[in-house]
């Protein structure tokens, strides 16, 4: 064994004997220092970062990623295809195989049971579905659905734009972040991993906001959804039975008469269920909303309230602040909900917030690691 990879399990085994969380980073490499896949550690107690090592050489722009339930297996979303990869007891992957996707193929994500896999690819507008065995090997697709539609905005919106996929709690429906069409799209996951057009096929967003990303409440009554282009955040109450989505209303993730463009990205949601963060990029900032949901039907629509209002009455924005990273183009709460780990794809760093746990509010530290483009963080539960 060489010394290398003796320092790759020294500094990996000793935090983990300690308590220290393990997460991981995708990044681009192209035009960049980046190798790969990174993985680092975060002290729950201190906050303190340790330093990124590469735990893959992956070419293409290893960008989004995706842990299976068991957390043995770790999915990449690549420039053009999908890859999977065995953990090793190091924190190491070893690379098992890979599928051919669309054209910037941006997001992923697993289902429940960790057996079909799904890809959003923003340059064809199309989402994709593949099994994966029980060894995490990715099979051939099963499902391929061009997304359709267009925006106002003539410059980003002259066509569909998949952004992101997400399953649902309780593993019956899909959603893909379209921003080019201002919808969220809502497929039935159907056997032998075939993903069938809900009744209604679509959300729509507000015109012209671009939905990027999006989060579920604990019980998945109401989804959070960030919008890229409107720099906002839009709340919908969500029918379980139906996977239908209904838009309570909008609320802006900067202040009004900033600059409206590219920019919020990422969008994650506490332990607790108190607090929505969200980031962006244009400005570099961090916002905080309070969560006070009101109460929900088992029909997914909001309790006795003017729709008009009941977004101000979910979501409350508490404070925004400046990122410690430029472009910050994703983050990640560890899983205490004490820390937030921020990724700088343009500086090319990582730093970590602190979360004050009576208010959700923010403070940066001085806990930095130097990484090449990161992009995703993605923490191991175990």
């Amino acid at each position: 064994m060489n010394l290398s990879r003796l320092a790759l399990l020294f500094l990996l085994m000793v935090p983990v004997r300690a308590g220290v969380e393990t997460f991981y980073l995708g990044t681009y490499t192209d035009a960049s220092t980046s190798q790969g896949i990174y993985i680092a550690t975060l002290d729950p107690e201190s906050g303190q970062l340790g330093p990124p090592q590469l735990a893959a050489a992956v070419k293409r722009n290893p960008t989004f990623l995706a842990l299976s339930p068991d957390q043995c297996f770790l999915f990449a979303a690549l420039s053009d295809a999908v890859a999977s990869f065995k953990i090793q007891p190091d924190g190491s992957l070893l690379a098992i195989n890979r599928q051919p996707s669309g054209p910037n193929t941006c997001h992923l994500c697993l289902d429940r049971t960790g057996r079909e896999l799904f890809s959003a690819s923003y340059d064809a507008g199309t989402i994709a579905a593949y099994p994966v065995a029980a060894d995490g090997r990715i099979g051939a697709r099963t499902a391929l659905i061009a997304l359709s539609g267009s925006g106002p905005n003539r410059e980003r919106q002259k066509g569909p734009h998949a952004h992101s996929v997400y399953v649902d709690p309780e593993n019956h429906f899909l959603y893909a972040c379209d921003l080019g069409s201002d919808r969220i799209w809502i497929f039935r996951l159907g056997g032998n991993g075939q993903l069938i057009p809900a009744r209604p096929p679509a959300a729509l967003a507000p015109p012209g906001s671009g939905p990027r990303h999006l989060a579920f409440s604990a019980d998945g009554r109401l989804v959070y959804v960030a919008n890229e282009l409107g720099v906002s955040t839009s709340v919908f109450s969500r029918n379980p039975s139906t996977g239908a989505l209904t838009l309570l209303g909008t609320e802006d993730n900067i202040a009004p008469g900033w600059p409206k463009g590219t920019g919020s990205a990422e969008i994650s949601i506490d332990p607790s269920g108190r607090w929505l963060y969200v980031s962006t990029r244009l400005e570099d900032m961090m916002t905080v909303f309070k969560i006070s949901a009101p109460s929900v039907s088992s029909q997914g629509e909001a309790s006795q309230m003017p729709s008009q209002n009941l977004a101000q009455k979910i979501v409350r924005r508490e404070e925004i602040v400046p990122s410690p990273v430029t472009f910050p183009r994703s983050f990640a709460l560890d899983p205490t909900g004490k820390w937030l780990v921020v990724a700088g794809q343009t500086d090319n760093r990582i730093s970590v917030l602190k979360i004050d746990s009576g208010s959700g509010r923010l403070t940066p530290t001085m806990e930095q690691a130097r990484v090449g483009s990161p992009v995703c963080v993605l923490f191991d539960s175990r």
